[in-house]
């Protein structure tokens, strides 16, 4: 099949849909997501979302707390900008029918205090944020005559005048839309578009412990990679210190919300322990924290340690925290008596496509936001609760760059090639390489994880460069799938992160090398960028 539209959003998570209601105003808005709309990090976000709104708070606390957390490679006029652009992006999401908790007494936004802020600042709907944002861009973007969801079909490539012929491949690349696979047809489709935004978040599930979404496999770095997009930081992958430890189940996150209501991290015996790794304790950046805590399994041998939040009440965590603490019943955990048994797991991405002060990447008509982007707001470090307002900013600005940049961009061929989907799928292969799968995260856990080596990033390596050749030579000789698809994401995206860490000879934020225990601003005060050719 071939879709003809004016946009084209890749993912749908709160970057996505909310552009395609901001971009649906210059015309058709195509939006494709991999499995439902609703399976997206967004709807994980717990927290909330980081915004200036009281009147004891100000903008350069916020701004300065970024950078503070960020170890100092947040690009200040980035920061400046989204920060500024807050109140106004909170706001306009309360108006599409966010029901941002209240304060019972005024009509004000009840705002709460998480690592790394000086103040409180992080709006929230209860501790279902992500859920609350994602049904309501949901509910706004159903029924809009200007866009259409298609659901369970996975981006495989960008289009660009490589895929066009010899002569048309020459010059700055540009991009007119996506092959996509429709999962439930089995066809790969065409969607043509003068206008291309990848927002399809990060790529968490390349680590064995994770917090993301099973459709969280970098897609938007892989395929913007392949493209010739620069990749910048993805040694920069933040842990989350707290989730709940359950060897049988996926990660559920604890939010750090959690910690910043008065939550104390404290070991088997009931010992705190997080005041003798930073003076703000439980409220240290997450970095600090994470690494805090494998430090204390190391030498405990332990396989957790506690969130202890009994002397909170139970009516209180009732209200705050109603989906954890559903959750913990669900398990046999009662919170209010009982505390939380917790472990760090790979959470967010800092660094990802890199991208203008617009989100414009460096293919002409495409642009990047949310997580797979790498925009400068970060830096080495995300601060708390700053990705849904970098998400929602970004997607406001790329939004107004096409006020004048919609008209001028470049339109798609007529003519695109179809994807050759000859051959038969060799099951007896994928038996083979599918078990790379499991034994790529296991190595990304052991050998990429909270603390790093030289000898481990080289080790890693040489044995994910092995496995990638593998599966990028069954992905060329065999039909499209999208496991096939997500397995040589996740080998393209991990080859670019061992890449990036090995290039960075400190520690600095969320990386963290044995080898080189500080940070060296002489020779590393700088992004760390990879163009294709790299791996």
């Amino acid at each position: 099949m071939n879709y003809d539209c004016d946009i084209l959003v890749i993912g749908s998570g709160i970057g996505g849909l909310y552009f395609a209601l901001q971009a649906a105003r210059f015309g058709k808005v195509a939006v494709v997501t991999k499995k439902s709309r609703w399976e997206a990090a967004t709807n994980l976000a717990q927290g909330g979302i980081a915004s200036v709104m009281s009147a004891i708070d100000s903008y350069d606390a916020h701004i300065e707390d970024t950078i503070n957390v960020g170890s100092g490679l947040c690009d200040r006029k980035i920061v400046e900008k989204v920060v500024k652009a807050g109140p106004e992006c909170v706001n306009k999401l309360y108006q599409l029918g966010v029901e941002f908790s209240k304060k019972s007494e005024k009509d004000e936004f009840e705002l709460g205090r998480e690592g790394g802020h000086s103040h409180k600042r992080v709006v929230h709907a209860a501790d279902f944020t992500g859920r609350a944002i994602e049904q309501a861009l949901i509910k706004a973007t159903r029924d809009h005559e200007n866009i259409q969801i298609f659901e369970h079909h996975s981006a495989v490539d960008l289009i660009t005048q490589h895929h066009l012929g010899s002569e048309s491949e020459a010059g700055e690349p540009v991009c007119f839309g996506a092959y996509v696979f429709d999962t439930e047809e089995g066809n790969v489709d065409i969607f043509k578009s003068k206008i291309t935004m990848l927002a399809t978040g990060g790529g968490g599930r390349m680590y064995l412990h994770n917090t993301n979404p099973d459709i969280a496999t970098a897609d938007g770095i892989a395929m913007a990679y392949l493209a010739g997009a620069r990749i910048g930081n993805l040694e920069f992958v933040q842990f989350h210190p707290t989730t709940l430890y359950e060897p049988k189940d996926s990660s559920f996150l604890i939010s750090e919300a959690v910690r910043g209501e008065g939550g104390r991290l404290i070991l088997k015996s009931g010992e705190p322990f997080m005041k003798k790794y930073h003076p703000r304790g439980e409220l240290a950046p997450r970095d600090i924290v994470a690494r805090a805590i494998d430090s204390e399994l190391k030498r405990t041998g332990d396989y957790y340690v506690y969130l202890d939040v009994t002397h909170l009440g139970r009516v209180f965590l009732q209200n705050r925290f109603p989906t954890i603490y559903e959750k913990c019943m669900s398990i046999g955990i009662d919170i209010a008596k009982t505390p939380i048994p917790v472990v760090p797991a790979a959470h967010y991405f800092c660094g990802g496509v890199v991208t203008d002060d617009f989100g414009r990447t460096d293919i002409k008509n495409l642009y990047a936001c949310g997580e797979v982007a790498m925009t400068g707001m970060h830096g080495a470090n995300r601060l708390a609760s700053n990705s849904l307002l970098e998400a929602v900013a970004f997607a406001e600005f790329a939004s107004e760059n096409l006020e004048t940049e919609f008209s001028r961009a470049m339109p798609p061929p007529l003519e695109i090639p179809a994807w050759d989907e000859s051959g038969v799928f060799d099951s007896e292969e994928w038996v083979i390489v599918s078990h790379d799968s499991s034994t790529l995260k296991n190595l990304m856990w052991d050998y990429v994880g909270i603390v790093r080596s030289d000898n481990r990033l080289r080790k890693a390596r040489e044995r994910c460069h092995l496995m990638y050749s593998d599966i990028i030579d069954f992905y060329r000789q065999n039909p499209v799938r999208s496991d096939v698809i997500e397995l040589r994401n996740i080998a393209i995206a991990s080859g670019l992160l061992i890449e990036c860490a090995l290039k960075r000879k400190e520690s600095r934020g969320l990386h963290y090398n044995l080898d080189y225990p500080e940070k060296d601003d002489k020779n590393f005060l700088h992004n760390t960028i990879i163009k294709r050719g790299e791996i």
